[in-house]
Formats: C-alpha cells, sequence, structure tokens
C-alpha cells in the first residue's frame, strides 16, 4: 500500500519526490578552472590594449580569483566584482539587466540594491543546464568591451565544463 501511495504521489505531484530529499547536489567551478578564465579575460583585454580587472565567482556570487591588471584603475575591482556578483545572483548577463532595470521599468527598483551592478561586462558560467557561477570584467572602454574580455574567459573553459 506504502509503494502504491508514494507512486501515486509522484505520478499526481512530481514535486513531491523533490520535497523527500533532504539534500541536493550541485556542479561547481575549481579554483584551477576559475584562475584559467580569469586569465583568459585579461589577457583578452590587454592584447586589446585595455587596463582591467577580472573577477569570477561561483554560483552563489562568492569570489573565486579577481585579477588585476598592472595600470588598471582601483575602481576596477570593485566593479568586476559587483558585475560578476550580479550576473550569478540575477542569472544573466549585466548588460541585460541594465536594460531590464531602467528608470520607468518595473524592475528599476533592483538597482537600489546593494552592490548590484546594472552595467555591460558580467556573464554567466552555464554548463549542461546549469549555472556554475559567473565571471565580469571592469576597466575597458565600456560594457560591452569588458563584455568581449569576459567571454573570451567563458570560451577558454569551455571544454572543462562542458557535461
Amino acid at each position: 500500500m506504502k509503494r502504491l501511495v508514494t507512486t501515486a504521489l509522484v505520478v499526481l505531484f512530481p514535486w513531491a519526490a523533490w520535497a523527500q530529499q533532504g539534500t541536493f547536489t550541485s556542479r561547481n567551478l575549481t579554483p584551477e578552472t576559475a584562475l584559467t578564465a580569469a586569465r583568459a579575460a585579461l589577457e583578452h583585454c590587454r592584447k586589446s590594449g585595455w587596463q582591467a580587472a577580472v573577477a569570477v565567482v561561483d554560483r552563489a556570487g562568492l569570489t573565486q580569483v579577481l585579477l588585476r591588471d598592472r595600470y588598471a584603475g582601483a575602481h576596477t575591482i570593485d566593479g568586476a566584482m559587483n558585475k560578476a556578483w550580479t550576473a550569478a545572483s540575477f542569472r544573466q548577463p549585466t548588460g541585460q539587466l541594465a536594460a531590464e532595470t531602467q528608470a520607468g521599468k518595473p524592475m528599476s527598483g533592483v538597482r537600489a540594491l546593494p552592490r548590484v551592478f546594472a552595467g555591460g561586462g558580467g556573464l554567466v558560467i552555464e554548463a549542461g543546464g546549469q549555472t556554475l557561477g559567473a565571471i565580469a570584467v571592469s576597466g575597458a572602454p565600456g560594457g560591452e568591451a569588458d563584455e568581449q574580455c569576459a567571454a573570451a574567459g567563458i570560451k577558454a573553459i569551455a571544454d572543462q565544463i562542458e557535461f
């Protein structure tokens, strides 16, 4: 009888199977993979003649790697970390969030939250349908340039994270 009830619950209420589990598993970037991404992003910026900072965060937005090039401004450290945190937290590129949170839009109040950076340069790192973290760059000339560097970081680790 218990088996019949359990089967009925799973069929009628699929979320009931999840509710019975006491833990879950998530995938995360290794520190080595995060460092590879950050180095590739920084190298892309350098080749373009830009001095920048790069941050890679885990899925919770906690910083795993932070690199600042020798002449990147002091502000680029907080900029990169906050962009990466924002991309991980909202699970979307910060340039997209910038467009959705403009003054007068329904989500405009999000910009008032601490650490939210609504400007280009932060990208989500995803693989196999899961968010693994985010990477962000600050210091290139504009959000689109920052995003190009961040994308180079993701490209450098694509083979390592696909599953």
